[in-house]
């Protein structure tokens, strides 16, 4: 008979935000949930992007860029994620659930201290002010998906509240894109967990790849060298 105690407890999904400096973690925060579905978009930085438009070989692209890569491929990612404190009774929950709100709010919000700063440059006469810059968020999914990555969207619909009005139930759409070397500057800590990132694609690409085989297809090798049938 299964005991409890002997089913292993599911991975969570979840944000890491860390410092670019010296890779410390500040803030993790676990989906209390994990989605039930991923969205997954992938965009090839293709040379030749003004290529054959369909017009029967008219295009008005480079063919010498046609099989050519200018950067790794643009991915964005969209999921649905829930909180609800109900599901968390043994937990005080005093303020509802606005504190991982407010965690995942501050992910796309400069910090007081950051505007107060920006604004005693401005004060002081500053001619050019530089964007404030965040710290560094890792999203991830398992062992085998963890990305620096940068939060285009958030929705929040909060459902159920409690008497002080503190919200204990909400659905959060979250989109991200996964930021790559074309994106950050060189030596940045988040270009090297990209690459991280991506050398495991090719180690999986690499697993599957040894169990294909042109038989399976109806081909056989010399179709492939003389391109005939």
């Amino acid at each position: 008979m299964t005991r409890y105690a002997d089913i292993p407890k599911p991975i969570r999904s979840g944000i890491v935000v860390v410092s670019p400096d010296t890779g410390i973690p500040q803030r993790i925060i676990v989906l209390q949930f994990n989605p039930d579905t991923l969205e997954r978009s992938i965009a090839p930085q293709s040379a030749g992007d003004s290529g054959d438009s369909g017009g029967g070989g008219t295009g008005s692209g480079d063919r010498n860029e046609a099989l050519r890569l200018k950067g790794p491929a643009q991915e964005t990612w969209k999921f649905t994620a829930e909180i609800d404190a109900t599901d968390q009774l043994e937990i005080a929950a005093p303020d509802g659930i606005h504190p991982q709100l407010a965690t995942l709010e501050m992910l796309v919000q400069p910090t007081t201290a950051q505007l107060r700063a920006a604004t005693r440059l401005t004060q002081k006469g500053a001619i050019e002010i530089s964007p404030i810059e965040m710290p560094l968020t890792l999203f991830t999914w398992g062992s085998k998906r963890v990305m620096p990555v940068r939060l285009t969207e958030l929705s929040v619909n909060e459902s159920a509240f409690d008497v002080n009005l503190n919200p204990i139930r909400a659905s959060l759409g979250i989109g991200m894109k996964i930021l790559t070397v074309s994106d950050l500057p060189a030596g940045h800590r988040g270009a090297d967990l990209y690459m991280a990132h991506l050398a495991q694609k090719e180690r999986l690409a690499a697993a599957a790849a040894r169990g294909g085989g042109l038989g399976a297809l109806g081909l056989g090798g010399a179709d492939l060298v003389t391109g005939r049938g």
